[in-house]
């Protein structure tokens, strides 16, 4: 079956620019404020009303297609199948979004036959679309962008989410991955939004980004992913380091493949002395 992308990225794009006009006009508004997994974890009605808009429009335009959404999936994830699927974050950086803080978006990814071909991450507050489709390039507010040509990983930026210190079980890890990472390179930037902060290492402003963990999903890293890869530079699994796997998120963004296996190497050096000493 011959797909239109022109058409799905035209409407994509529509819903986007649409979505984040309510983002923008909401960030100020009064929120109600629910926990998912922790206090790290937060929900807000507008999650809920972003994804309903774009959702429900795209299942007008698309009746056949199927539908990846952080609010309306939760937390089991259907299998990922050939068909055209859009995969949808509302509000990335929720927590932000409550604070005001300007580093919020809409994220929306389209996959057919398993692989993104159009990935659109929005922040209205900052006025920046970054946008992807395969084999095009990447491109922030229409012009081109590239990934950082750094590949010495003492003057690289790298960004990590200490939020995760919260969690139980990765606790110790990320105390050791934060003090080897401090260690190793150029500084640590921590913006609280997956998707821009892979977005972030595809404008070349940063260079690498280690995201997993609990409410981390498909959703964070489906769009992005495609804009990084479009942009000249890598998301890897964090285990193996090959490609990685929307559908499970172990995931290193990078400018490039020398970066990526230095970020491996100190996290897993940083992992190994946690469990040494516990």
């Amino acid at each position: 079956m011959k797909h239109n992308e022109d058409f799905y990225y035209e409407v994509a794009m529509k819903l986007a620019l649409e979505a984040g006009q309510v983002l923008k006009s909401s960030i100020v508004a009064t929120k109600t404020i629910k926990e998912k997994q922790g206090d790290w974890d937060l929900v807000t009605e507008y999650d809920r009303k972003i994804e309903d808009i774009i959702v429900g429009k795209l299942k007008n335009e698309f009746p056949d297609h199927k539908f990846i959404g952080e609010e309306s999936t939760g937390a089991n994830l259907p299998e990922l199948t050939d068909d055209p699927t859009w995969i949808i974050d509302p509000i990335d950086g929720t927590t932000n979004f409550i604070h005001g803080f300007p580093h919020t978006c809409v994220v929306i990814g389209l996959s057919i036959s398993k692989e993104m071909k159009i990935g659109i991450v929005y922040n209205p507050i900052l006025e920046q679309l970054f946008t992807a489709r395969k084999g095009t390039g990447a491109f922030l507010n229409g012009v081109p962008i590239k990934t950082s040509s750094i590949i010495d990983i003492s003057k690289a930026l790298i960004c990590l989410e200490p939020g995760f210190l919260k969690v139980d079980n990765l606790k110790n890890k990320m105390i050791k991955r934060i003090q080897l990472i401090a260690k190793e390179t150029q500084g640590i930037r921590t913006l609280g939004s997956a998707a821009l902060t892979l977005c972030y290492v595809a404008m070349g402003v940063v260079e690498g980004y280690q995201i997993e963990g609990p409410g981390i999903s498909t959703w964070d890293i489906a769009a992005p992913s495609i804009i990084i890869s479009e942009a000249g530079g890598v998301v890897v699994d964090r285990i193996t380091g090959k490609k990685v796997d929307i559908m499970n998120p172990r995931a290193i963004g990078a400018c490039n493949d020398k970066i990526a296996n230095e970020v491996i190497r100190i996290i897993q050096e940083a992992d190994r002395q946690a469990e040494l000493h516990h």
